[in-house]
């Protein structure tokens, strides 16, 4: 594989204040936003640093662009090649065309047709190859090559790891009591530019890193004290499900965060709702991982100012419905009932009545008469409710058996 001496080096704060000039003008700088709703879990005072804001909707761009910018004359025009399958190969396809270089990026074959769409629309070349991304990535390097095209990793590289860094010197700026910067991390990219700037300029701030439990690369190495390979898990947080941590920002993080942290499936599912309901903000998995830290008491209650990176914001439109029933359902904000009836008139709305009682709102109805389990003269009801929380859904259960019914709660 192709490299360029920034590979192999540790970026230091000058790399990052300097990447920080060439992204002048073409980033955004993006908002700080205090929640009061997390701040109120958390006891601290929360702020919401929205990369899903950015151009191409996450933080990737910052680190592609760095990268592209500092390719000399020979490599531009041999142009770009990079594996993703989502961010990272937007942010090298906007980068790539801004500064007018071909660009390959690789994706594997279970990409999200919107992805796809999006990578080609910023004018890259887009190769399909293999199942998983571990494999589109070995597609990527044969390429690369063949072609002679500079890779663009998109966490083992200090360029990419040098512009991902210039978030700190704007939480920086623009929350300076901030005393704590949580950030989500996969293959460290993100945490270890983050970190060599915080560290450099106030050594006091603690930087603590949030992966998926599905996904623990970055904990596991560290219990090891070695880079460790682990299994991961489907995940919706798909942007931190990393195998195992890239060289360079092991070696970062390993020194300078303060913790990193795990977070479970469900808590980040509710923490997408969560943020759309109470802070109007679209996020990723990846970026509600680092939420969810915070909404769960994953932190000590003396940490001050928090700075949450809430990473990115592209999520599959077909995959939010799914991904909000999760989180309701978690929350104990919807529930799914089984429950079997006398199949004559009337039983369905005495049914109905008990839900009414106790204010549960019904979405949908599904009866079934035949069935291995229903006895002739019986009808199966499936229905969605939606509830106020975990202690309504109790009330509920408790209240069907009280009438009689023998409910099944779904899941």
């Amino acid at each position: 594989m192709q490299t360029t001496p920034q590979n192999h080096q540790a970026p230091d704060l000058a790399q990052i204040q300097a990447a920080r000039r060439r992204l002048s003008g073409v980033i955004q700088t993006t908002p700080v936003d205090l929640s009061q709703t997390f701040s109120e879990m958390c006891g601290n005072r929360v702020f919401l640093k929205l990369e899903n804001l950015q151009t191409t909707g996450s933080f990737k761009l910052r680190g592609a662009y760095n990268k592209i910018a500092l390719l000399a004359g020979e490599q531009r025009r041999r142009g770009v090649i990079a594996a993703s399958a989502g961010n990272h190969a937007q942010g090298v396809a906007y980068a790539a065309r801004a500064h007018n270089v071909p660009c390959t990026i690789v994706m594997p074959e279970s990409a999200s047709l919107a992805k796809v769409a999006a990578t080609r629309r910023y004018g890259a070349e887009v190769v399909l190859a293999g199942a998983t991304y571990d494999e589109a990535y070995v597609r990527a390097c044969e390429l690369q090559s063949l072609r002679g095209a500079t890779f663009v990793h998109a966490f083992d590289d200090a360029a990419v790891i040098a512009g991902q860094g210039t978030i700190a010197l704007e939480v920086l700026e623009q929350v300076p009591s901030a005393s704590a910067i949580v950030v989500p991390i996969g293959g460290g990219g993100l945490a270890a530019g983050i970190a060599v700037a915080v560290k450099s300029l106030r050594p006091d701030i603690r930087v603590i890193g949030v992966e998926a439990a599905s996904a623990p690369a970055f904990r596991a190495s560290l219990d090891a004290g070695r880079r460790t390979t682990v299994q991961v898990a489907p995940t919706i947080a798909d942007g931190i499900a990393v195998a195992e941590p890239g060289r360079l920002p092991y070696r970062l993080v390993a020194r300078l965060l303060d913790d990193v942290i795990t977070v479970e499936e469900e808590q980040i599912a509710r923490c997408m709702v969560l943020l759309l309901e109470r802070s109007k903000v679209v996020a990723e998995g990846a970026a509600a991982a680092a939420v969810a830290a915070v909404a769960y008491s994953k932190l000590p209650t003396d940490m001050g100012d928090t700075v949450v990176i809430v990473s990115g914001g592209n999520v599959d439109v077909t995959m939010l419905s799914r991904i909000i029933e999760h989180g309701l359902v978690e929350s104990g904000r919807f529930v799914r009932l089984s429950v079997t009836l006398a199949d004559k008139p009337g039983a369905l709305r005495s049914l109905l009545d008990v839900f009414a009682g106790l204010g549960a709102n019904v979405l949908s109805i599904h009866h079934h008469r035949v069935g291995t389990r229903i006895a002739l003269g019986q009808t199966e009801v499936d229905i969605d409710l939606e509830t106020r929380d975990q202690t309504h859904i109790e009330a509920i259960l408790k209240s069907l058996h009280e009438h009689g019914y023998l409910p099944k709660q779904m899941s």
